[in-house]
């Protein structure tokens, strides 16, 4: 069976993804149901599935190629001046990096069902709160605790693979997906510049990654991949006629957050070229992802690259929007998030708006983790440790939309501008599992990231 899941269930997850892209599915969720776990009932309803036609009134307009998502967006800055000299550049690479750990670290603990899903008597928000509460360590100024009250008197329970991540354990970053895709994104641009495609995509992650480190639409294409190629590098001459075929066949979540998380490596490659980190972002979701998954990650990477030299969070955040179309249901889901942040008069009101506004989509899909890694840098104003702090106890994807927060927010104000009480429990080391970068200093990678920038910077002219 593909990836991790029962088919049954990846054909359950089917019928809700044809319906958000726009197709009429009623009736299916209980012709999926009243199969049970008969397989050929299953793919004989995912076939029907995958050849519904998008209702004629659905109000978005949404492809997955570049000419056409070109073609849809709106007005956008595309390259932005800048007069940072070199030692300024570095600072900037070395915040990026360091922020995106920090604000990965700062959510792993909290990456839990309770707090991504909430339960029976709390949004995931308010149960982040009620930890940080029990454990005397409210608002959020530091790292996750590793005990709370909440544990006995609410139920609550942190994610146990990641207590190296906690307050009293953090020595460094720990593995994590959402820090090797930026160190897979780093090594891409260093091995081929901007010279690549999705199908050099799928061989990065077959040479560097286990099949154990990806999920989701990530595990689907990986292993589409694999039937569709069988590592002969010959069939890279008619990869547009499978690259369709490797990023939906069997995933469902191929507008979920998998792509999003993965914009920071060649987003630091095109600092200051939003236009260029959102193509370089489409290349790599292309492989695993279309529509509005493509879109998170071009919208993230533009944001990302434009902070580098833009320090007004709401400009921040239109410069990613002019890099997407604007009728996807992506930019109307930001464009709610903005006047959410703009209203909010304190952070509770924010989060609670933002998860009543999009608690529709799954957890972990892009749109409503987007919308709250917007909100977050709006409503905090410059403050690196309100953004963060604000994206994580919002729920959902927690480390993820930390990381993202932290990476926007460390390449905007700088390394030296960054909280010592939050940088200095790395001890500037990063544990990728990733061959080279296991462990390696965040200084480093950093370096790596300012030269990968300099060539392709060259390169461009």
């Amino acid at each position: 069976m593909a990836g991790w899941t029962l088919l049954e269930e990846l054909v359950q997850k089917e019928v809700v993804q044809r319906g958000q892209e726009g197709c009429e599915v009623t009736g299916y969720a209980e012709r999926v149901e009243a199969a049970g776990t008969d397989q050929k009932q299953l793919m004989d309803i995912y076939n029907e599935l995958m050849e519904l036609q998008i209702r004629s009134d659905f109000p978005y307009e949404e492809p997955s190629e570049l000419t056409e998502i070109h073609a849809l967006r709106p007005d956008g800055p595309r390259l932005l001046s800048d007069s940072l000299d070199e030692a300024q550049w570095q600072n900037k690479f070395y915040g990026a990096w360091l922020g995106r750990c920090v604000g990965c670290a700062l959510g792993k603990p909290v990456e839990a069902w309770d707090y991504m899903e909430g339960t029976a008597e709390n949004p995931g928000w308010r149960n982040v709160q009620l930890w940080f509460e029990g454990a005397d360590a409210w608002p959020i100024n530091g790292y996750t605790p590793l005990h709370s009250r909440a544990e006995q008197e609410h139920g609550l329970k942190l994610a146990w693979a990641s207590l190296k991540s906690t307050r009293e354990n953090i020595r460094f970053m720990e593995t994590d997906d959402d820090i090797r895709y930026t160190v897979l994104g780093l090594i891409m641009l260093e091995e081929k510049g901007i010279d690549f495609d999705s199908y050099d995509i799928g061989k990065l992650w077959h040479s560097r990654l286990t099949y154990r480190q990806v999920c989701t639409a990530e595990t689907q294409a990986y292993l589409n991949f694999t039937q569709a190629t069988s590592h002969q590098k010959s069939l890279k001459e008619d990869w547009e006629t499978r690259k369709d075929w490797v990023r939906t066949y069997l995933n469902p979540y191929r507008e979920w957050i998998g792509a999003q998380i993965r914009a920071d490596g060649f987003a630091y490659g095109a600092a200051g070229n939003p236009e260029l980190a959102a193509d370089l972002a489409w290349r790599d979701a292309s492989f695993s992802h279309v529509k509005n998954g493509i879109y998170g990650e071009m919208f993230c990477a533009a944001m990302i690259a434009a902070a580098f030299v833009e320090s007004d969070p709401e400009r921040i955040v239109r410069i990613g929007l002019s890099e997407i179309p604007r009728n996807c249901r992506l930019a109307h889901d930001i464009e709610l998030a903005i006047s959410i942040a703009q209203e909010a008069t304190d952070q509770l009101q924010l989060v609670d708006r933002i998860w009543e506004a999009f608690k529709h989509y799954h957890p972990v899909h892009t749109n409503n983790n987007a919308a709250l890694v917007a909100a977050s840098i709006i409503f905090a104003k410059g403050d690196f440790e309100l953004a963060i702090a604000t994206s994580v106890l919002g729920g959902w994807d927690t480390d993820c939309n930390g990381a993202t927060v932290g990476s926007i927010m460390g390449a905007s104000l700088g390394a030296d501008k960054l909280p010592t009480s939050w940088t200095q429990p790395l001890n500037d080391t990063l544990y990728a599992d990733v061959s080279g970068f296991h462990p390696i200093s965040i200084s480093e990678c950093a370096s790596r990231t300012y030269e990968v920038f300099r060539k392709i910077r060259q390169q461009i002219g």
